[in-house]
């Protein structure tokens, strides 16, 4: 039987379709003729312990901090077209998995704060869009069960099954239940108790896709979606991976996990599960609520939002929510706004220059004021399409080059209400987040961004550096303005 999506509590959100080395001190002989003779030296040795102690402490309080696991993420672009003409790119960032034992099978997800659900191809999925994928094979896993939607263990062979449709913005999975061990990290000789477990391992109910719609998931590389939502957009709480990995209360894992995008494609991106990592903030991280937890999106409040020295009036009445959002490539605004903000952000370019980087012309910053006294701040360099638009006027031949801002205009929703911003890529990779299960709140501070690719790993301290995959990537030069006649 299908059973409908409501009942699963899918995302409505539009989708495409994440420790310095302690110093040693060394041993400090007294020699006391020459202390005697060079007084200035015991203030010198003195000053020197100083720091190294203190080197030393900030070194131990990092490492204390420091997440359990990180996962570095590959980075894929898809071309978006219009009149066969590239004008801009979707990008989906994803990591490795595992699942299954004694041998775990591998495999590359996105991680989603916008929905509640982990979803990977089945190998009964026969179609061409799965068959791009890697799929599970639960008949070479020792630790897979065969489930309904309540979690009661079926016959393997089961002659029905219960189903699920799951939407995820332009395309849709249909799938069964299996309750499966899954690990952010490779173990070998796991076994189906999850009495010794690794502490980045848990039992959890994966949704097994037998149908995935041909858009948008033939054109991406990633095999499934892992949900990180908190775990009332799901079904049921056997359903949330991260809510599984919390509820082991394992000495060395924090109940939080954080998101870091890069602005360069040679230093990767990455998510931290078991605290978040403070090597990628350039700021204090400073916590918001999450504005009614219940409904699982992490959402906080937005009290106003403002362009340049323009307030816009939206969310006067204080029912404004901004969702922090993995899972979205562009900005959200709520469609009754949209029209408003591309009209203030919209810049006008002088001397129509034939190639421009948008990105690289000044424009109004957009402004959001969240509850506790947190700005969010984006500029143009964030906001921006990178193509410019040449208006040409059809009677008077004149022509104007303009920049213009990337959103994506959001319709109200029963589960996000009439005024919704969805804070995707472009916040996500100005701002670092970190999302607290247990105190159910949202951090933000300033990305800590190397300055040099080349530099990254010793600039992030990074011991091994870290492998990752960066697919369809454009060319760095700028294009040509794409032209609208009117």
């Amino acid at each position: 039987r299908l059973l409908p999506v409501g009942d699963l509590g899918p995302s409505s959100i539009p989708k495409r379709p994440l420790i310095p080395n302690p110093k040693s001190l060394g041993l400090l002989r007294n020699h006391t003729s020459l202390v005697s003779e060079f007084p200035q030296i015991l203030h010198m040795m003195a000053s020197s312990l100083l720091k190294c102690v203190l080197l030393a402490a900030a070194s131990a309080a990092a490492a204390a901090q420091s997440p359990a696991v990180v996962i570095p993420l590959d980075k894929q672009y898809v071309p978006v077209l219009k009149d066969d003409r590239i004008v801009s790119y979707k990008t989906a960032y994803f990591g490795t998995i595992f699942m299954g034992s004694p041998q775990p099978q591998n495999f590359t997800v996105v991680f989603d704060t916008g929905s509640g659900h982990f979803f990977l191809p089945s190998t009964s999925c026969k179609s061409d869009t799965c068959k791009r994928h890697k799929r599970y094979d639960s008949r070479i896993s020792a630790s897979a069960v065969d489930i309904d939607h309540r979690g009661q263990k079926i016959a393997a062979d089961a002659s029905q099954r219960d189903q699920v449709a799951i939407s995820f913005g332009t395309g849709e999975v249909t799938g069964e239940f299996i309750d499966e061990t899954v690990c952010l990290t490779e173990h070998s000789g796991l076994t189906s108790s999850t009495e010794g477990l690794p502490q980045d391992c848990t039992r959890v109910r994966v949704v097994m896709a037998t149908e995935m719609t041909q858009e948008p998931f033939s054109t991406f590389h990633f095999d499934g979606v892992m949900g990180l939502g908190l775990e009332t957009l799901a079904v049921d709480p056997g359903f949330s991976v991260f809510e599984q990995l919390v509820a082991r209360k394992r000495q060395n894992f924090a109940p939080s996990f954080g998101y870091f995008l890069s602005d360069n494609d040679d230093v990767p991106s990455e998510i931290s599960f078991g605290g978040h990592d403070p090597r990628r903030m350039a700021s204090e991280m400073q916590w918001v609520p999450a504005q009614k937890p219940e409904l699982g999106f992490w959402q906080v409040k937005v009290l106003s939002i403002s362009v340049g020295s323009e307030q816009l009036p939206l969310c006067a009445d204080g029912s404004c929510v901004a969702v922090a959002d993995t899972g979205t490539s562009l900005l959200g605004v709520p469609r009754q706004a949209a029209q408003r903000l591309h009209w203030l952000l919209a810049r006008k370019v002088p001397e129509n220059p034939s190639e421009i980087d948008c990105r690289d012309f000044p424009g109004p910053d957009l402004v959001f004021e969240l509850e506790g006294g947190v700005r969010l701040t984006l500029g143009a360099k964030e906001y921006s399409r990178p193509t410019a638009m040449k208006v040409e006027q059809s009677q008077t031949k004149k022509s104007q080059v303009v920049c213009r801002a990337s959103l994506l205009p959001v319709d109200s929703s029963q589960a996000l209400g009439l005024k919704s911003f969805i804070l995707g890529e472009p916040m996500l990779r100005k701002y670092y987040t970190a999302y607290d299960w247990q105190q159910r709140k949202v951090g933000f501070a300033l990305a800590k961004q190397p300055a040099v690719a080349t530099d990254a790993a010793q600039a992030l301290q990074t011991e091994v550096p870290r492998q990752h995959h960066v697919i369809g990537a454009p060319p760095v030069a700028p294009q040509a303005p794409s032209v609208i006649h009117v």
